[in-house]
């Protein structure tokens, strides 16, 4: 009975590994028929995913352009994916230039992804975009892709604006890094760039987020970062040279982006001065991206001991031939020696006071000399000024002392001058309108003009004079004048004379001219206090 015993348990047991090795099997042939159903599906979903027709297709919708492609190769290890070479974007017309070109677009995804329309990385290698000039090219009626990419890259690329004029080259920027983090059917994208500026010529470092894209108003699209600007080149400007560094933020969207940030230019010069100076600024601005325009909210700019603060704008044109500078110019009790110093090339600046400014600059577009195009129009006041050059000063000494009826000037620097005026430079050539300043014994006032180019004077006033008018003058003139002086007008503190200045500002000539029939139309003087 034991033996039998023994023998049935033992079966038992046989029959109970058998059915555990049959259920193992069977687990095991079912875990296999997965795998090999997943992995079918995957390829098939990979096929189709990474397949020519269907990232062609892709491209074609999200591009709203004719793509073509040289080669086409899908990728299965490690990760799916496929590789593009000889790729073109055409938008528009056939014959005109492709939209964008990439010698090698690599798209690499992972098996996860597939599940949840994500690409891991698409990398463009050789990639070189031409935008059209403005209002020139074909709109554009893209389909919004539903393939996320967490990271597009594309270093080493180039971007190209046509310009409106055919025989002038596009506008080209070097980019030397370009990432993009998740660009997604909805959302905004983060970015960030290192691209060379053509103009002025420098390196520009930009980080920020952009988008969700608007497509019934691009000008609506979002934006918003932080930027750094090295080594800016100047002198493609002309008439200055520099290098200038920025920083800022800025935010808003592509038809209002809203900057704020500071500038410095350690050897800031314009180039008829020839006198470097330290010119640092902080502004806000806003940039219309979607035409290129920028707009000075508020500069204040500072070199010196001056400071002067501006508004405006730099905008296209009215014919689009390039971008003309509205400038709105303050300066309070500012140093009129410092702002000279910038455009006259003697040792000392020409002039030293205090001065107040307020003025509308225009300098339009063209390769004219900077002094030729500007355009001012203004008043300006310069109080206790003197003159750096001996025979300026000395003969405005001359001036007053005769006016105050003495024979020695005196100590030069302690006869100083009121000057106030309304301006207008056109061409090179300031006009004054109404010149009036004061020195000690006399009063005047003038028209006329001064010539930036040249330094060629040329004013004509009257003067009031505390004493006799002879005593401005020696010699036989002053016999003359003593024979005449009763038929000049009579004021309560002196007599009112027509006078000019004219040679040019290294040598001036002052003096009466009875018969300039310029000055006798210019009202008389307000006397000085």
């Amino acid at each position: 009975m034991a033996q039998v015993t023994v023998a049935q348990s033992i079966q038992s047991e046989a029959r109970q590994n058998n059915g555990r090795r049959r259920r193992t099997f069977s687990i095991l042939t079912v875990f296999a028929v997965c795998v090999v159903v997943l992995g079918a599906v995957v390829l098939v979903l990979c096929r189709r995913a990474f397949s020519q027709r269907a990232v062609l297709q892709d491209l074609r919708e999200a591009s709203d352009s004719q793509v073509e492609v040289r080669s086409f190769r899908q990728i299965f290890f490690p990760v799916p994916g496929c590789i593009l070479e000889g790729v073109v974007f055409r938008h528009g017309l056939p014959q005109v230039n492709p939209l964008i070109s990439v010698e090698k677009l690599v798209v690499r995804g992972s098996y996860l992804g597939l599940l949840s329309n994500r690409v891991d990385r698409m990398t463009a290698e050789g990639m070189r975009v031409s935008i059209p000039a403005f209002g020139t090219g074909q709109p554009f009626h893209t389909t919004r892709s539903q393939i996320t990419v967490e990271e597009f890259i594309a270093n080493g690329a180039t971007v190209e604006f046509a310009s409106s004029h055919p025989d002038q080259p596009p506008l080209r920027f070097d980019i030397h890094e370009a990432t993009l983090r998740d660009v997604a059917p909805h959302g905004p994208f983060s970015f960030r760039l290192k691209v060379h500026n053509p103009e002025p010529p420098g390196e520009v470092s930009i980080a920020g987020k952009f988008g969700e894209w608007n497509k019934a108003d691009p000008g609506q699209t979002p934006i918003a970062g932080e930027y750094t600007f090295e080594q800016a080149d100047l002198s493609v400007y002309e008439g200055v040279a520099g290098r200038l560094s920025s920083t800022g933020k800025f935010g808003g969207t592509l038809g209002h982006i809203d900057i704020a940030g500071a500038t410095d230019t350690p050897e800031f010069e314009v180039k008829s001065g020839k006198h470097p100076v330290r010119l640092t600024s902080e502004f806000t601005a806003y940039v219309d991206a979607t035409r290129g325009d920028t707009f000075l909210k508020h500069v204040r700019a500072s070199f010196g001991k001056t400071q002067v603060e501006a508004e405006g704008s730099i905008a296209g044109t009215p014919n689009g031939n390039g971008k003309t500078a509205l400038i709105n110019l303050t300066a309070n009790n500012a140093h009129i020696e410092d702002i000279l110093r910038l455009f006259d090339s003697e040792s000392r600046p020409p002039m030293s006071g205090s001065v107040t400014l307020h003025a509308r600059t225009e300098i339009p577009p063209g390769k004219e000399g900077f002094l030729k195009k500007v355009k001012v129009g203004g008043n300006f006041g310069i109080g206790s000024g003197t003159f750096s050059k001996s025979n300026t000063q000395e003969g405005v000494n001359k001036l007053s002392a005769g006016a105050r009826g003495e024979k020695d000037p005196g100590d030069p620097e302690t006869v100083l001058m009121d000057l106030t005026g309304q301006v207008s430079l056109l061409g090179g050539t300031a006009r004054f309108s109404d010149l009036a300043f004061g020195v000690p014994g006399a009063s005047a006032r003038m028209h006329g003009t001064y010539d930036l180019l040249n330094h060629k004077i040329d004013l004509h006033g009257q003067m009031q004079v505390d004493s006799k008018i002879s005593n401005t003058e020696s010699g036989p003139k002053a016999l003359l004048l003593k024979a005449i002086e009763p038929f000049f007008k009579k004021k309560k503190k002196g007599e009112v004379v027509p006078v000019r200045i004219s040679g040019t500002y290294e040598h001036p000539s002052f003096g009466l001219d009875l018969n300039d029939k310029k000055a006798q139309k210019v009202p008389e003087p307000v006397p000085k206090p």
